[in-house]
């Protein structure tokens, strides 16, 4: 099967995929944030959350697996949890963006206040938080949110083909 002969590698070293994976899209957002100038809303944050989280648990894993508490196989169905609690987010969030459902009513924020803001809240400015409802970048029709939930749940998906999906190709001895 080729698709399992090009996946199989990747399957072998989940943790360390959900390592690179989460630590591309946080290194991503924070460029968007940094040099794109969107700013973070409060759902934005919370997504971000669970890529720390799959982070922390990837390194856990890839120390433990350096020991005799070598942990298996089955911690990868941990990751699709993770990774489909941050499915779960991020579709809230892309339905609170296409105004499907209300989003929270404490969604006017949530982002650190820069030099510059400071400098302008001298000067009179009024504050404008990133709003949860108001997508900051849409492409093809999918917000930021919406390709998240989806990146999301391919990774669901594939942490648990790598806990419970066959090792090595059918057939091989």
């Amino acid at each position: 099967m080729p698709i399992f002969t090009l996946v199989r590698p990747f399957l072998r070293n989940w943790p360390w995929v959900a390592l690179a994976v989460s630590a591309l899209m946080l290194a991503l957002v924070h460029a968007v944030e940094t040099f794109g100038g969107l700013r973070p809303c409060e759902l934005c944050l919370r997504q971000r959350e669970v890529y720390w989280v799959a982070m922390g648990a990837a390194a856990t894993v890839i120390a433990l697996r350096m020991t005799p508490l070598n942990p298996g196989r089955w911690v990868n169905a941990a990751f699709g949890l993770i990774f489909l609690v941050g499915a779960g987010i991020a579709a809230y969030h892309a339905g609170v963006e296409y105004k499907w459902w209300p989003g929270p009513a404490s969604c006017t924020g949530g982002h650190t206040v820069s030099a510059a803001d400071l400098a302008g809240f001298l000067g009179g400015a009024k504050a404008t938080p990133p709003q949860c409802d108001k997508a900051a970048w849409v492409f093809l029709g999918i917000s930021m949110a919406g390709y998240n939930a989806l990146l999301s749940l391919k990774l669901t998906l594939l942490s648990f083909w790598a806990a419970f999906g066959p090792v090595r190709e059918p057939g091989a001895a």
